[in-house]
């Protein structure tokens, strides 16, 4: 009698089980989501817009001047010298506050003491000590424009021996410098709307504005006497003519353009 063994079936079972056990061994991935698609870009206020400049300009007569007067005195020493020119210096102040300029309006500007030489027609001669020049420049200050030249002729007769420079000015000047901002507007805004106007788009609402001004520099006057006029009659008054001030400001607007 022979015994048979079969074994295959149980074999193929075996197999089939450990396939289905590491099946269920590996983890499930889960799909990813697909990414967001990216933002659209911002549309910036700026795409769509005029951009224009403005100049405005306005011319005043000034209201105020102020005069650079100086007194030089010439002496063997410096203490000689300054000694002089003080005295010199005191009876020009004391005449123009008696002629009616208040003491704060006379400012001391520059101040100086040096020596000077005798000039040497041969370069290998030493130069000589010809003594000590001091100088004492002040500034008046007028608001009456009318009687500058009437002040310059006072100064002078008590001594100053030199006018530096006359200028003129304005003592409020932010008032006329809003008269130029203004007029610096208006012109940006007609240059806005004849390019709108050209562009044919429609003009929208102010998106910036920025400006800049200048303010108005006292006009220096050309005026310069090396000494007092001795001599002159003194009925003849030194003629004054103030020059207009020239205020300027610029202004920079942006205009959105209305509608697609």
């Amino acid at each position: 009698m022979m015994l048979v063994v079969r074994t295959a079936p149980l074999l193929v079972l075996l197999m089939s089980g450990a396939l289905t056990f590491g099946a269920q061994a590996q983890p499930r991935v889960a799909p990813q989501p697909a990414p967001p698609p990216p933002p659209a870009p911002a549309v910036s206020p700026l795409d769509r817009t005029i951009r224009v400049e403005g100049m405005g300009e306005v011319k005043v007569a000034p209201d105020e001047a102020f005069i650079d007067l100086a007194l030089e005195t010439l002496a063997p020493t410096a203490k000689a010298a300054a000694e002089e020119n003080a005295r010199k210096m005191d009876k020009v102040v004391a005449a123009l506050v008696q002629a009616g300029i208040p003491r704060k309006e006379i400012e001391t500007r520059n101040y100086s003491v040096y020596p000077e030489y005798q000039p040497q027609p041969r370069p290998e001669e030493a130069a000589k000590l010809r003594g000590y020049r001091v100088s004492n420049q002040v500034e008046v200050h007028v608001r009456e424009l009318s009687r500058v030249g009437t002040l310059l002729d006072t100064a002078l007769g008590a001594g100053a021996n030199r006018v530096d420079s006359v200028r003129f000015g304005l003592s409020k000047p932010e008032v006329v410098q809003g008269d130029a901002l203004r007029n610096a507007v208006e012109r940006a805004r007609q240059s806005a709307q004849v390019l709108a106007t050209a562009l044919g788009v429609k003009l929208g609402p102010v998106l910036d504005a920025s400006t800049v001004s200048e303010p108005p520099r006292p006009l220096p006057m050309v005026a310069r006497f090396e000494m007092a006029r001795a001599g002159s009659a003194a009925d003849v008054t030194t003629p004054i003519q103030p020059e207009e001030q020239t205020v300027t400001a610029r202004v920079t607007l942006i205009f959105a353009i209305e509608g697609r």
